[in-house]
């Protein structure tokens, strides 16, 4: 194989995505194989290393997952597929197993018509500049091939779930709605539930690419109405949907509530603080100002940090962070876990929590403070520019110098002033910047969004906030 070029629009900052046909191709996936083999090899400095390979549901994951481990092969890699499931599956496999590497096939929330890799070795998160380094290295043909690779299958499914249900707590039985939105995470929530305890009603469990139901993003309050009525109709204790690949949690309360998941991060960080006072609890920019002002009043440490999940792991490693989470539903445990974004552990510590205490879900979140806020929006934008647009924001906001306004450029720019904050920043995954504003009145949340929609419309595009 010649050197070959990505296109540059997929290599993201902490994953490969891009839409098939158009941007992403099993040509990608070969090279992918061959530049990721070659990258484990040189890091691991071993020529037959362990690369475990999963796909999702998305009709084009199984042909990627064909070509990638093709690749991977003829690098000299020992290829362990374990086929269709969850993201996290992907990732208990390599650290259960103690691989050396893992790559999952998945286009998580996207389209159905997009797909992508995320990658990890054993000890450490791959993103950023090691992405680039991937592209760098098919560009130049610059690839370790020998002989000798093989590929086994291993179906790891069951011990999967027995390792999600090894931290389930014996309490109250509840009565729990799911959705599975179609997605890879289907089939092993059907494993998990006929273990669990209680009473449990499945929707949309059974794994489609086409996304025939809802598309699977559970912080998109559209995609959650089924399982409010779900909820309703069962008078359920609780409901809980998964996104396209199961690494993200939604949440919908006994009352019909969405939850979002910067205010499940309190109840999550009220149980580990117990046992760990004082301890990093890292939320990402998007997270309410309640969030980290709870963690704090809890006896916790509270780390705004940049949004996406290897930035998160990486950041929890630094600090030793047993838990962390972003306003998309990626939850991260690492008091019992093994630290990465699993929606399926983060139920199993939901229930324990619900059943514990004896109390509705609705009644353990109603001491913290209501706050007027706006949903994520998202900005359509044009790929190639996207990056470049926050950055005028930022020098339009500069150049003002406004009084009482402060600029965090952590992760975009979070604006701050005294009715509240705002956020703008490029999303990763998707084609679109992100916003959104917090503010303890109606008014305040007014003005803030007056404010974002000033600065968007000036870059040449329309901030539209949703009603209701």
């Amino acid at each position: 194989m010649s050197h070959h070029t990505f296109n540059p629009t997929i290599l993201r900052e902490y994953d490969i995505r891009g839409q098939i046909g158009k941007t992403l191709s099993e040509e990608d996936a070969h090279a992918l194989g061959l530049a990721f083999g070659t990258y484990v090899k040189r890091e691991s400095l071993m020529d037959h290393p362990i690369i475990y390979v999963g796909y999702d549901g998305r009709l084009s994951s199984p042909g990627l997952a064909a070509a990638l481990s093709e690749g991977l092969q003829k690098t000299g890699a020992k290829v362990v597929n374990i086929g269709l499931g969850p993201t996290p599956m992907l990732y208990f496999s390599v650290k259960e197993y103690l691989g050396d590497a893992g790559i999952m096939v998945t286009g998580s929330h996207n389209p159905p018509d997009y797909n992508g890799f995320k990658m990890m070795l054993q000890k450490k998160g791959v993103y950023g500049d090691t992405i680039q380094h991937l592209g760098a290295l098919a560009d130049a043909h610059d690839f370790d091939e020998l002989e000798g690779g093989i590929e086994e299958t291993l179906d790891v499914r069951e011990a999967y779930v027995n390792r999600l249900l090894l931290d389930l707590e014996n309490a109250e039985p509840l009565t729990i709605g799911w959705d599975a939105g179609n997605g890879a995470g289907g089939e092993t929530l059907q494993m998990l539930t006929k273990k669990l305890p209680g009473t449990h009603h499945l929707i949309y469990e059974d794994i489609d690419g086409h996304f025939p139901n809802h598309h699977p993003d559970p912080t998109v309050d559209e995609n959650l109405i089924d399982l409010k009525g779900l909820v309703a109709q069962h008078k359920c204790d609780l409901g809980i949907a998964f996104d396209g690949d199961a690494d993200r949690i939604g949440v919908v309360d006994d009352e019909g509530n969405v939850l979002r998941c910067d205010i499940l991060m309190t109840l999550y960080a009220s149980e580990i603080l117990q046992d760990t006072p004082g301890a990093p609890i890292i939320g990402d920019v998007k997270c309410s100002q309640v969030m980290f002002d709870e963690i704090k009043k809890m006896g916790g440490t509270p780390v705004m940090w940049k949004t996406g999940h290897s930035l998160i792991k990486a950041k929890m490693a630094e600090l030793n962070a047993p838990l962390a989470g972003e306003l998309s539903g990626h939850i991260f445990f690492a008091d019992k876990y093994f630290g990465f974004d699993d929606a399926l552990y983060c139920a199993v510590r939901l229930i324990n929590i619900v059943a514990r205490s004896g109390k509705k879900l609705s009644e353990l979140t109603s001491h913290v403070q209501n706050l007027q806020s706006t949903p994520e929006i998202r900005i359509d934008v044009e790929e190639a520019e996207k990056f470049d647009l926050v950055p005028r924001v930022h020098a339009s906001l500069k150049a003002k110098a406004q009084q009482g306004v402060s600029i965090d450029t952590i992760d975009g720019v979070r604006v701050s002033t005294p009715d509240g904050w705002w956020l703008l920043r490029p999303s990763n995954t998707q084609s679109v910047l992100v916003a959104r504003a917090e503010s303890s009145t109606v008014e305040g949340l007014e003005r803030l969004t007056k404010m974002a929609q000033d600065e968007v419309s000036q870059l040449g595009y329309k901030l539209t906030v949703p009603k209701g």
